[in-house]
């Protein structure tokens, strides 16, 4: 009996050459990182990263530190989710975080109750006709905010042809001075408590989590996905086989500016106030998390699975340094170090793949 199958034209089957799922090595990388700082921990300072070592608390781990992980990326991962598809149709998006200022401050305005401690709401934009509104008004006068404006995104790429990192930066500009001309510069504050408890505890979380996995059965099991993946790898060849590339395009934007308007809502949520500097770098992190995801910069490759697993490596990092107490400036110093390291590993893979073929 044959102990090696055959495939089309003799061709003998390797099981040794069978390639391993990129996001199996973020994860190795993920697991090192933690380990890392699990190391550093106990050599400076005596403690464990992740680990309860408090005889009182009867739990393994530290999962308070966890919790803050996880919230502390949960938002941008959100914004991550509609970037990772915008990247792998080929495309960057720069506008996202302007996007989430100022989706924020609109939403924020519709979101407000009438009294606050008795007194009529001193951060008051609108009338009363806009007061104690249900909250299912803000919520969806942020998504159309955010949908509308990757539609102009998608419409400016697809049907002017200008290049998405123009296209993105034009959106980021105009969206950050909408944010700031929307009440002045003033924050607006004082939300109803049906739209506080939308931010509140680890629901940011679970929202997070609740997309990934409904945009990770999308890309991998709808033509939806399968569409974007051909648009990524080769335009021209999509475009012979009948796919509506211009079409795809504005609904690829259209899903990435409404996911940064569910941060939006998410965010103002969280923090009870909405002001015009929110969401300043969130597109570099949400770009950076994609990429060290294993999304390739080229378009084509990636998943929605790498780009949560990218998501978690950030939050250790940054987690990881307030653990080992270094400033604030050394940590903004090292994410920037980590977005221009993620693009040279995605250089690099890509080099390694076309040298395979």
């Amino acid at each position: 009996m044959a102990d090696t199958a055959h495939g089309i034209g003799g061709l003998k089957y390797d099981p040794k050459k069978r390639a391993k799922p990129p996001e199996l090595n973020v994860f190795f990388a993920l697991v090192l990182i933690v380990v890392t700082f699990e190391v550093l921990g106990w050599l400076i300072y005596g403690q464990s990263f992740l680990f309860n070592t408090r005889d009182n608390v009867d739990a393994i781990f530290n999962w308070a530190r966890i919790n803050i992980i996880i919230l502390q990326v949960s938002i941008i991962g959100i914004i991550a989710l509609g970037v990772t598809q915008v990247i792998i149709s080929g495309g960057i998006d720069l506008s996202s975080g302007s996007i989430v200022g100022a989706t924020a401050m609109i939403v924020m305005s519709f979101a407000q109750t009438a009294m606050v401690n008795g007194n009529p709401n001193p951060k008051a934009i609108f009338g009363e006709w806009a007061m104690d509104l249900p909250v299912l008004v803000p919520i969806l006068v942020g998504l159309v905010c955010g949908l509308i404006a990757g539609m102009i995104n998608g419409l400016l790429i697809a049907y002017t042809k200008i290049p998405p990192f123009i296209a993105t930066l034009g959106m980021m500009v105009s969206a950050r001075g909408l944010s700031k001309w929307w009440s002045n510069g003033n924050p607006i504050s004082f939300p109803t408590e049906s739209f506080a408890a939308i931010g509140k505890g680890m629901m940011p979380v679970a929202i997070f989590v609740a997309l990934a996995i409904l945009f990770h059965l999308v890309l991998k099991f709808t033509v939806y996905g399968k569409h974007t993946y051909a648009i990524g790898s080769n335009e021209d060849a999509a475009r012979m086989s009948g796919i509506k590339v211009a079409r795809h395009k504005v609904l690829v934007y259209s899903i990435a500016g409404t996911l940064a308007a569910v941060a939006a809502i998410v965010l103002s949520s969280k923090n009870l106030t909405a002001q015009a500097g929110m969401g300043v770098m969130y597109e570099l992190d949400a770009i950076a998390m994609t990429v060290i995801g294993g999304v390739s910069l080229a378009g084509g490759r990636g998943s929605i699975i790498g780009t949560v697993l990218g998501a978690l490596i950030f939050g250790v990092i940054i987690s990881g340094f307030t653990f080992l107490r270094l400033d604030a400036y050394y940590q903004e110093m090292v994410k920037g170090a980590i977005i221009v390291g993620a693009v040279v590993l995605d250089q690099w893979r890509q080099g390694r793949a076309q040298l395979r073929s």
